[in-house]
């Protein structure tokens, strides 16, 4: 007889790693440090070789990850609109935690906060510049191509990859009763081997995958605060203020994340909403309005109708290095990613039903997307073809000044232009901190075995730690080291990825919504032990 399963399994009772998993933790650690190490010491030679490491993998991402993510979308629809649909994340009587507003608050914070405001004007601006999609790139019909290959980059794919995770996370987590952790999804796989050495790795590759998705979006974030600064308070843009807005948000982040889920973290999500709509609502009453909404409209229905075939483009051909450049990197961001944003939206989705959480995950966070770049980079464009552009040009200088550049163009009152900076900055900062301090919670969770309350000292020792990789990381070669840290960190999870939606389709066959044949019945009345019984 196979008896069940501990919850927190590995656990030590003493120590150093009292109530953490001294194996996954160790060696998270030791790998971490063997790599941070060299880039502190050899900075440059450090970037160089991130950049030779990506170089050499990438033609086998630009099918792999693209059939991936294509394969992910597809499930992700399936789960929402198939037979399962009505299965809750939770016990049959259990009802969602959170209400729909912070929910899609904490969703939309700790998923692109940093990112999306990065890139959303920088992004379809530099696609005017060349994409191989149009032949007249700095045109009407350019722009439009631009937009939506912003949109697609933000849009269902991308939050198919975090809603996948988090539905695997949250369904053996709530509905499976087990540890929420990534190797428990690997269950119906792997059996009793799940808390041996496959199952340290496979959450020690989460780990990692974490940690260089956070570093990337912080160091994203870090940059543009200190334009922003820059612009607003003459503080100048180097590597030393860099390293002092590292070390100042890491430390309140790390205060936040000493609080909790619903003290720190649900607070700054929902105070991030607010923030977001301000801005947001400042582009839309001093931009072009109509031109916004145009936008808007018009790209939604180009992006709908071109979606498959993007979602699918490989260049085969090698005709354009747009497609490693771009869509190599937001994938291998995403992946990367999910890890910590799948965990997460795992712990506010308890309850809901598949339905829900897939066109919740799905349709929500990209709607607001598709509105936040229709009109940040919607404006943009709109100066580029109808004012006096200079924002391409300062966008090919330094992509960081995008959304200041944009800012300034749009009106000739100094003192509103240093406001809506200010919010601006002000904004990446609660981003910052929102992303670092759940980003930190979630790697906490997964080296104490899913314990969603893990020791202090541990959150402090991460915390501080995620933020000297992202100075690391921004010493060895700023954005570009970072896009190829992140494309790397991404590859190893995402074999983990399909393993954990293999052992999900498993385990769904037991669910009453099944077909009726006598042994899908059979299986759904059968005691769940969280190990594969053909072991």
């Amino acid at each position: 007889m196979i008896m069940p399963r501990p919850l927190f399994p590995n656990r030590a009772s003493r120590g150093i790693f009292r109530g953490m998993n001294p194996s996954t933790s160790v060696a998270s650690i030791v790998i971490l440090l063997a790599l941070m190490i060299p880039g502190l010491v050899y900075t440059e030679g450090f970037g160089r070789a991130i950049a030779a490491a990506r170089e050499a993998v990438t033609p086998m991402l630009e099918w792999f990850y693209v059939a991936l993510v294509a394969f992910f979308s597809a499930l992700m629809i399936w789960l929402g609109m198939g037979r399962y649909r009505d299965v809750r994340l939770g016990p049959d009587d259990s009802r969602p935690e959170f209400g729909l507003f912070p929910w899609i608050s904490m969703l939309f914070a700790a998923g692109t906060g940093i990112g999306l405001l990065f890139w959303s004007i920088a992004e379809p601006i530099s696609h005017m510049a060349g994409n191989p999609f149009v032949e007249s790139a700095r045109s009407p019909e350019g722009a439009t191509v631009a937009l939506r290959l912003a949109f697609f980059h933000w849009g269902f794919n991308g939050w198919c990859i975090f809603g996948i995770v988090g539905l695997v996370l949250a369904y053996f987590g709530y509905r499976r009763s087990q540890a929420l952790t990534v190797r428990a999804a690997l269950f119906p796989i792997m059996g009793r081997r799940v808390d041996g050495p496959l199952g340290h790795a496979v959450d020690t590759f989460a780990v990692l995958a974490t940690v260089f998705g956070i570093a990337t979006t912080l160091g994203l974030g870090v940059q543009q605060m200190n334009r922003g600064l820059d612009y607003v308070f003459g503080i100048a843009v180097n590597e030393t203020n860099q390293l002092i807005i590292i070390a100042v948000v890491t430390v309140i982040a790390t205060l936040s994340v000493m609080s909790g889920l619903r003290r720190g973290v649900r607070r700054l999500s929902v105070f991030n909403i607010w923030l977001s709509l301000l801005l947001l609502l400042f582009f839309l009453a001093v931009g072009p309005t109509n031109y916004q909404l145009n936008v808007f409209i018009q790209t939604t229905g180009d992006y709908l109708q071109h979606l498959v075939e993007m979602t699918f483009y490989t260049n085969a051909n090698g005709i354009h290095a747009w497609q490693r450049e771009w869509t190599v990197f937001f994938w291998g961001w995403w992946i990367a990613w999910s890890p910590f944003v799948g965990m997460f939206i795992a712990r506010i989705s308890r309850g809901r039903t598949l339905r829900e959480y897939a066109f919740g995950v799905l349709l929500v966070p990209s709607l607001f997307t598709f509105i936040w770049i229709a009109s940040l980079g919607g404006t943009a464009i709109h100066q580029e073809l109808f004012g006096a552009g200079g924002i391409t040009e300062a966008v090919t200088a330094d992509v960081s000044t995008a959304l200041y550049k944009t800012m300034e163009a749009m009106t000739d009152s100094r003192w509103l232009f240093q406001a809506a900076s200010l919010v601006a900055i002000l904004l990446i900062a609660v981003y910052f901190v929102t992303s670092a301090d759940s980003g930190t919670l979630v790697i906490n969770t997964i080296l104490s075995n899913g314990d969603p309350d893990p020791p202090r000292a541990h959150r402090l020792a991460w915390g501080l730690g995620i933020g000297v990789l992202t100075a690391i990381l921004m010493l060895a070669g700023g954005v570009a080291t970072l896009q190829d840290a992140v494309v790397l960190a991404g590859f190893p999870f995402s074999v983990i990825i399909v393993l954990m939606t293999v052992g999900l389709i498993r385990e769904l066959k037991r669910e009453r919504y099944a077909g009726r044949t006598p042994e899908k019945q059979r299986l759904a009345e059968e005691p769940w032990t969280g190990y594969d019984r053909s072991l």
